[in-house]
C-alpha cells in the first residue's frame, strides 16, 4: 500500500474556546481535549508541521465583558490570558498522546510558556513539534481569528484550518434551520460581501492578501483533519478564484 502524501506540509489550526468545552458551555472537557489531540496526532504522523491558535471564549470573552462595562482593552487582555489557559490544557492533552508540544505566548509569562519569537517557532515546527500560540496577537482589539491569520502568515502556513462544531459554511444557521445547505467552495470576496460568519474581516483580508486558503470543517469527527490535510473534499474551502487579486 502506497504511503499517504499530505497536500499541505505546514498548517495553522484555529480552535475556538467553545470547542474545548465540549458539550458544556463553560470550562474544559478532558474527553474533548483528548479527541482533538488524537486528531492532531493523526496529522503529525504524516510529518505535517502544525501550529495552533486557540480562542478563550469558554473561559472569558473580552467583547461581552466590555459590553457589560469593563474597559475594552482590559477585557481583551483578560481574554488573552484565557487563551493561554486553553493552550496549556491542549499542550497537556497532546503530550499525553505522544505529541511533543510547545506553548508560545504573545504576552510574556516565562514561568508557564515561551515568549513568541517567530524564528524559534519556526525551529520548533521544523523539529516536528506542535506549537500552540496563546494570547492572541498580544494586543487588545484583535480577535484570535486575526491572530490565526497573522501567525499563519508569519510561519509560512500553506493553509488555515478552522475546526468547528459543524461540517462547513452554510447558507443559513444549520442549528436553527433544517433547510440549511453547506457551501463547498467560496472566494474571500464572497465571505466579505455576504458577511458570512467564518472569521472576522481582518483575518479574511489578511488570508486573501497572502493567498492562504481557509478550510472550515468539523473538527470532532474522527479522521476529518487528516482527510483535509490529504486534500480530500471535506467542509468548505475559502480561496482565490478567477481574477481576484
Amino acid at each position: 500500500m502506497a504511503p499517504e502524501t499530505a497536500k499541505y506540509r505546514r498548517i495553522l489550526l484555529k480552535v475556538s474556546g467553545e470547542t474545548l468545552a465540549g458539550a458544556k458551555k463553560f470550562g474544559l472537557d478532558p474527553a474533548t481535549l483528548r479527541a482533538i489531540a488524537l486528531e492532531i496526532k493523526g496529522v503529525v504522523d504524516l510529518h505535517v508541521e502544525v501550529g495552533i491558535v486557540v480562542g478563550g471564549g469558554n473561559i472569558f470573552r473580552g467583547l461581552e465583558a466590555s459590553a457589560q462595562g469593563i474597559d475594552r482593552a482590559v477585557a481583551d487582555n483578560m481574554g488573552m490570558l484565557a487563551t493561554v489557559i486553553n493552550a496549556l490544557a491542549l499542550q497537556d492533552a497532546m503530550e499525553k498522546v505522544g505529541v511533543p508540544t510547545r506553548v508560545m505566548s504573545a504576552i510574556t509569562m516565562n514561568e508557564v510558556a515561551e515568549p513568541y519569537i517567530r524564528r524559534r517557532a519556526m525551529r520548533h515546527l521544523e523539529k516536528g513539534r506542535v506549537v500552540v500560540f496563546g494570547a492572541g496577537t498580544g494586543s487588545p482589539y484583535f480577535t484570535t481569528d486575526t491572530a490565526a491569520a497573522l501567525r499563519a502568515t508569519e510561519i509560512g502556513s500553506q493553509a488555515i484550518l478552522k475546526g468547528t462544531k459543524v461540517a462547513g459554511i452554510y447558507d443559513r444557521d444549520p442549528e436553527k434551520d433544517d433547510r440549511a445547505q453547506m457551501i463547498p467552495r467560496l472566494t474571500y470576496f464572497d465571505v466579505l460581501e455576504k458577511s458570512l460568519r467564518v472569521m472576522d474581516s481582518t483575518a479574511i483580508t489578511m488570508a486573501m492578501e497572502q493567498q492562504i486558503p481557509i478550510i472550515v470543517f468539523k473538527l470532532l469527527e474522527q479522521g476529518n483533519m487528516k482527510k483535509v490535510v490529504l486534500g480530500e473534499t471535506i467542509g468548505t474551502i475559502v480561496e482565490k478564484r478567477g481574477n481576484e487579486r
